[in-house]
C-alpha cells in the first residue's frame, strides 16, 4: 500500500544512480532483491519523483563519456516506455504534479559529470532535448569545466572559462546547476555567476562528517541566502566519520567494484554474476548508521540554512550500502515519521520530502522562459 507522509506535497528524492543499474538488464517494473531503486518499492515508499543520474565515469575520455551518456538515456528511456501505466517522465515540476495526479511515478534526468558535454554546446542542447534538467558539473575528477572537491591540486580555480560559459547557456535553457562533487572555489563561482538558484542534488553537512563532498557551515549559508538548496546524501560514508574509517566495508566495498565491474562487462558470466550478488547481499545487511543519522544532518542544513533550503537526495543505486531503516526507496515514510518526532510542522516536512527542491526547478524554468521572451 501506499504510504502518505507528507499531506498533500510531493515526494522528490533528487538523486539515484538507477541507470547505472540498467547496465545490469534490470525490470524496474518488478521489485528487485537487490539494489536501492524500482518502481515497484518507490511506490511503497510513497516516492512521487526521483532524478535518475546519467553518470559518466571520470576515467572516461570525452568521446567515450558522450556514448556512455547516450546509452543510458536510452535505457532509462526503454525503462520507463517499459512500464507506462505505472511511470512517465517529467520535464517541469508542472508535469510531475500532473503525473502525481494522473497516479503516475515521475522519472526526471540529471547529468553528473559534465565530461559528456565535450567542449561543444551543441551536445548541452542535445542531451536538454533528452531531457537532462540538472547539471552536476563534475565528479571526483576536475574536468573541462571546473574542479572537483577531491583532488588535491586545483586545475580552475574553480570554474573553468567554458564552465562559466555552460552555467549561462544552462541558465538560458534552464536547467539546474548542482555543485555536488564541485570544490568549494567551484561553489563560490556557481553563486557569482549562475542568474539562478544553484542546488547540492547529493550532498550532506561538514560539520557533522569532514569530507570534502560535504558543504561547510559557510557554504550552507550562502546556498541558503542565495535560495538555493541541499539535497542530504544518505551514504554513511558521507553522513559518519566512524563509518568512514571502517576497514572492514572499505574492504568489502573494494570487491564489490571488482566483482562489479566484470559482471558488466560480461553478464553472461556465472562467476562474475555469483561473486558480485555475494557482495551485493553481504553489504546489503552490513551494519550502519541508522536514518536518525541522516535526519541529524537535516537538522543541522535546516539550522544552518533554514528549513526553505533542504531537501532529500540519497544517492541510491550509487552507494554500496545504505543507512540502517533506510536500505531501500520503500523506506523513505521513516524520514517523515522522523521529521515529525523531531517537532517539524507540516509545512516544512512537505519542504524537505520535495516541495523545495521542485521551488528551486520552477524558479530556473521560469526564468529561462522569461528572458527567452
Amino acid at each position: 500500500m501506499r504510504l502518505e507522509h507528507t499531506g498533500g506535497g510531493f515526494v522528490l528524492d533528487s538523486h539515484c544512480d538507477t541507470p547505472s543499474m540498467l547496465l545490469e538488464e534490470i525490470d524496474l517494473g518488478k521489485k528487485q532483491e537487490r539494489g536501492h531503486v524500482d518502481f515497484v518499492r518507490a511506490r511503497e515508499g510513497g516516492v512521487d519523483g526521483m532524478f535518475f543520474a546519467i553518470y559518466s565515469p571520470p576515467e572516461l575520455n570525452d568521446a567515450e563519456a558522450t556514448a556512455h551518456a547516450v546509452r543510458l538515456i536510452s535505457k532509462c528511456y526503454d525503462a520507463v516506455d517499459r512500464c507506462s501505466d505505472r511511470v512517465a517522465f517529467a520535464f517541469s515540476p508542472e508535469q510531475a504534479k500532473e503525473n502525481k495526479r494522473r497516479g503516475l511515478i515521475s522519472v526526471f534526468l540529471g547529468m553528473e559529470n559534465g565530461t559528456p558535454i565535450q567542449n561543444d554546446m551543441a551536445y548541452l542542447y542535445l542531451y536538454y532535448d533528452f531531457g537532462i534538467r540538472y547539471l552536476t558539473l563534475c565528479h571526483n575528477r576536475n574536468n573541462q569545466l571546473c574542479d572537483s572537491c577531491m583532488p588535491m591540486e586545483a586545475e580552475w580555480g574553480g570554474l573553468s572559462p567554458f564552465g562559466k560559459e555552460v552555467v549561462a547557456e544552462c541558465n538560458s535553457l534552464g536547467i539546474l546547476l548542482d555543485c555536488s562533487h564541485a570544490s568549494d572555489e567551484t561553489f563560490y563561482d556557481l553563486l557569482e555567476h549562475s542568474k539562478t538558484p544553484i542546488v547540492a542534488s547529493h550532498s550532506s553537512c561538514r560539520a557533522l562528517c569532514d569530507h570534502p563532498r560535504n558543504m561547510s557551515d559557510a557554504m550552507l549559508r550562502d546556498l541558503g541566502a542565495a535560495d538555493g538548496v541541499i539535497q542530504i546524501n544518505f551514504y554513511p560514508k558521507f553522513i559518519d566519520s566512524d563509518f568512514a574509517q571502517d576497514e572492514k566495508f572499505l574492504k568489502l566495498s573494494e570487491e564489490g567494484e571488482h566483482w562489479q565491474e566484470l559482471y558488466r562487462s560480461d553478464l553472461y558470466n556465472i562467476e562474475y554474476r555469483d561473486n558480485y550478488w555475494r557482495i551485493m547481499d553481504e553489504l546489503a545487511a552490513y551494519p550502519t548508521p541508522s536514518v536518525r543519522r541522516v535526519v541529524d544532518h537535516i537538522d543541522h542544513a535546516v539550522e544552518v540554512a533554514g528549513a526553505a533550503h533542504v531537501g532529500l537526495g540519497s544517492d541510491f543505486d550509487g552507494i554500496e550500502v545504505a543507512p540502517d531503516g533506510l536500505r531501500n526507496i520503500s523506506m523513505y515514510g521513516n524520514i517523515a515519521a522522523e521529521l515529525r518526532q523531531r517537532g517539524y510542522s507540516s509545512s516544512e516536512i512537505r519542504g524537505i520530502m520535495g516541495d523545495n527542491f521542485l521551488r528551486v526547478m520552477h524558479h530556473a524554468q521560469k526564468a529561462a522562459q522569461s528572458s527567452a521572451d
